[in-house]
């Protein structure tokens, strides 16, 4: 898996998702992009984001794991 650093964005690797709650789902992102909203984390008015976080929740996806009470 792929992921930003924190203070600049890059790509870094990082270890796969795992199903942690049985509701949790695994996406494969196949097309992504940082949003305005990022920009805020990037810019330091919100100094919450840490090393390993992830940005860019606008993306087309596909599903590829799910828990056990994902029903749809």
């Amino acid at each position: 898996m792929r992921a930003l650093g924190k203070g600049d964005v890059r790509v870094d690797t990082v270890p796969h998702p795992k199903i942690h709650h049985p509701r949790d789902a695994i996406i494969k992102i196949t097309a992504c992009a940082i949003c305005g909203s990022d920009l805020h984390l990037l810019g330091g008015y919100q100094p919450t984001m840490e090393s390993g976080d992830i940005l860019g929740h606008e993306n087309t996806s596909e599903v590829i794991e799910f828990g056990s009470e994902v029903r749809n």
